[in-house]
């Protein structure tokens, strides 16, 4: 398709305190459109709206919270008039073995990337019939790719990559865009936080060329950038990914094969592997809900 002219599109975009997010704000921004953002963080929020090029605004909420999300479509709508363009970007992510997994850290990760992405499709679809406008979900290499140790990372994704696909066919008619974003590792603080462990660095570091590479965040978000201009179906933030769709058919098995192997030799290091949420924006995603408790 031919590029869509982002000047005056309002463009709603959660998980926008850091990482793909934020820049991704930041460069929507610069080419004219209107950005809310939405998150945990709303110090971290204000201050990327305040270096952002042109109007914006940002809301504190949880996405998998509907009440909170329905009310933010509304003060969307009310201080910007429209919404043309929802990036659902929030995610978070845990690693380690399945069977030493903290349950409620699991849980969370399918609840956040899965569970609020089609919370976030709720609350804002109507106005996006209102525009005729587009919804971009961020999948990731996840959603194709199954890996040990990722248990739960690898089944939200590939969750929300079929809820996706799914929502693509029902809304289509209506004038609804819907694409799928996917991403490798790419140079953020969930990857970074997720590095911290020796295992899982390692075992990335192990994984077959190019996909155990740390990609920059810059030239991925570029590429979703231009899928957002073109209403694209799929976005590649790695051009190799396009290419990875045609072979997924096989690729569990042989991962299944391949990783009992990697697991055998690991074994004697998985004991003590941190359990929890990584990175900085796992760390607020647990710290707002302690707060919430309290």
């Amino acid at each position: 398709m031919s590029r869509v002219s982002l000047e005056g599109q309002v463009a709603v975009v959660t998980g926008a305190a850091r990482g793909v997010g934020e820049l991704l704000a930041r460069k929507l921004s610069a080419r004219g459109a209107k950005i809310a953002l939405v998150g945990l963080e709303p110090d971290a929020l204000k201050q990327v709206s305040e270096r952002l090029h042109g109007d914006s605004d940002h809301w504190y909420a949880d996405v998998t919270d509907h009440e909170a999300m329905t009310r933010v479509a509304a003060e969307v709508k009310e201080r910007f008039g429209k919404v043309d363009i929802v990036v659902a970007n929030a995610g978070v992510a845990s690693g380690g073995p399945f069977a030493d997994s903290d349950p409620r850290s699991w849980r969370r990760v399918v609840e956040v990337n899965l569970i609020g992405s089609a919370v976030t499709g709720r609350a804002f679809l109507p106005l996006l019939k209102e525009s005729r406008g587009y919804l971009l979900q961020i999948a990731s290499l996840a959603a194709v790719t199954p890996a040990p140790m990722m248990t739960a990372y690898c089944a939200s994704k590939a969750g929300v990559e079929a809820y996706a696909h799914c929502l693509r066919a029902e809304v289509g008619h209506q004038g609804v865009r819907v694409g799928v974003g996917y991403l490798s590792w790419t140079d953020t603080d969930m990857v970074r936080g997720a590095d911290q462990d020796e295992v899982m660095r390692e075992l990335r570091q192990r994984l077959p060329w190019p996909a155990n590479k740390t990609y920059p965040l810059g030239p991925a978000v570029d590429r979703i950038v231009a899928g957002i201009e073109r209403r694209s179906a799929h976005v590649y933030g790695q051009g190799w990914l396009r290419g990875m769709q045609g072979v997924r058919g096989y690729l569990p098995g042989l991962i299944g094969t391949v990783g009992q192997r990697e697991m055998r030799r690991f074994a004697p290091r998985l004991q003590g592997m941190r359990t929890g949420l990584v990175g900085a924006g796992g760390s607020a995603d647990e710290e707002s809900r302690a707060t919430q408790r309290s």
